[in-house]
């Protein structure tokens, strides 16, 4: 009989779980819990869209677009992709779904993304992503409160420390006109003298010269004329609008005119938190305003503002969560234990508190099992318990026990943990003994 190969994870996914899933599972709540804060109403989108999503609003020159998407022919011959990103479908859906009635929209999300690359610390070819918009707001306002948002997402998160708000303007169409024009100029002069990939980008898309990586396009890039000189007051005013915001809403910001969006809706304010706990890629959080993106999905002029954030790596910056401690450990000893174990278990659980249960091994090693799980309580009981109609409660951070009457459960095991919580929180309680403890109850 042929042996049976295991098959491998396709190359640039993960599985996760363990100490990393905590992570991963913390960033994705403390999110929730932030948006909820600025009143971000939750949405999903598809995972799949059609492929002209995509390339509209990405462009068609993009290295997304030209190389990094997963694009399939589906059997009724349509072309669909799966996300590389969120805002073109949250745009799409706006349109779709009628949701102009209701702009301004704040709107958040996150789940999984795809895209076609080359993995890396931190970087897969299915990743997950936070993503935030603002759909309808053209007022600097709504650039300010997205990166306070952010902002107080990575403070809560605690990671704030080494990460820096790179701040930059992208004008308005004038503004972004003019400076274009003055940059092909000044990328011409040096035409010779850039790498191939900028010089596919000089004929395209010639402000994503500006943030090249590679070593022949830097002195070129980093003497390439700067937009404050080519700003109109309106656009002006509004990076002022935005920095004012900013500076009362107490966040942290430097100026970077050297970052830029290369596609032609991006708009007025672009940013991006970076640190260099992450190697060279060093972006955790970036986005900017995109007035003309709705328009090139064929709606009406929309403005828009937003950020995304790769959860996998955020996490990657936490330090290990610990691990949520189970409130109580039931142990049954014997099989008619067992069954009446299982009618405790969803008392306890109906009533919100983190119980699970022993199922092998004697008695010392499931007192082992549950101490390390960090419970608070163990419960046990066996037959003399169940003709009794009581239960033997074990307190195992000090090792007291003592016996319950069945019918206090789950009530009984909640004042129990409620007492020990004042405790650890007011450090001069002293707790009676365990056994005086469940007589009072």
């Amino acid at each position: 009989m042929a042996k049976i190969t295991t098959p491998r994870p396709v190359r640039g996914t993960q599985d996760i779980f363990g100490d990393f899933e905590r992570r991963f599972t913390h960033v994705a709540e403390t999110f929730e819990r932030v948006r909820r804060l600025y009143c971000f109403q939750r949405v999903e989108v598809p995972v799949f869209e059609s492929t002209a999503v995509f390339a509209r609003s990405l462009g068609e020159t993009t290295d997304v677009v030209s190389k990094e998407m997963y694009s399939f022919e589906d059997r009724g011959g349509d072309s669909l992709t799966l996300r590389p990103e969120f805002t073109a479908g949250i745009s799409r859906a706006y349109l779709t779904e009628g949701w102009q009635q209701f702009a301004p929209l704040k709107l958040a999300t996150h789940g999984p993304v795809f895209r076609y690359e080359r993995p890396q610390k931190g970087r897969y070819r299915q990743f997950h992503q936070i993503d935030a918009e603002v759909i309808g707001a053209a007022e600097p306002m709504a650039d300010v409160e997205l990166l306070a948002m952010a902002d107080q997402l990575l403070h809560e998160l605690g990671i704030a420390d080494g990460v820096t708000l790179q701040l930059n303007t992208l004008g308005d169409a004038e503004t972004r006109d003019a400076w274009r024009t003055a940059l092909v100029e000044h990328f011409q002069a040096h035409r010779g003298d850039l790498s191939e990939d900028s010089l596919k980008r000089l004929d395209k898309n010639p402000m994503r010269i500006l943030d090249s990586k590679d070593p022949r396009d830097r002195p070129i890039a980093d003497s390439a004329p700067g937009i404050d000189g080519f700003l109109t007051t309106e656009a002006a005013d509004f990076f002022a609008a935005v920095t004012g915001g900013l500076d009362a809403a107490g966040v942290q910001w430097t100026r970077n005119d050297r970052l830029v969006r290369g596609l032609d809706y991006y708009r007025h304010t672009a940013f991006e938190f970076v640190t260099d706990r992450l190697g060279a890629q060093g972006t955790v959080l970036a986005g900017g305003r995109y007035d003309g993106l709705i328009e090139s999905l064929g709606g009406p002029a929309t403005p828009g503002v937003g950020w995304a954030a790769g959860i996998e790596r955020l996490a990657m910056l936490l330090e290990e969560p610990a691990v949520e401690p189970v409130e109580v450990v039931v142990i049954p000893m014997g099989a008619a234990a067992e069954t009446r174990a299982v009618r405790i278990m969803a008392d306890l659980r109906r009533a919100h508190i983190s119980t699970d249960m022993t199922y092998k091994g004697n008695m010392k090693r499931r007192l082992a099992k549950a101490d390390a799980a960090g419970a608070n309580y163990a419960l046990i009981l066996g037959d003399d318990e169940l003709a009794s109609d009581e239960i033997v409660v074990k307190a195992l951070k000090s090792g007291e026990q003592a016996k319950m009457q069945m019918k206090w459960i789950p009530q009984g095991v909640f004042d129990l943990l409620f007492e020990d919580e004042s405790a650890r929180l007011n450090k001069d309680i002293v707790l009676p003994p365990l056994a005086e403890r469940l007589t009072l109850a």
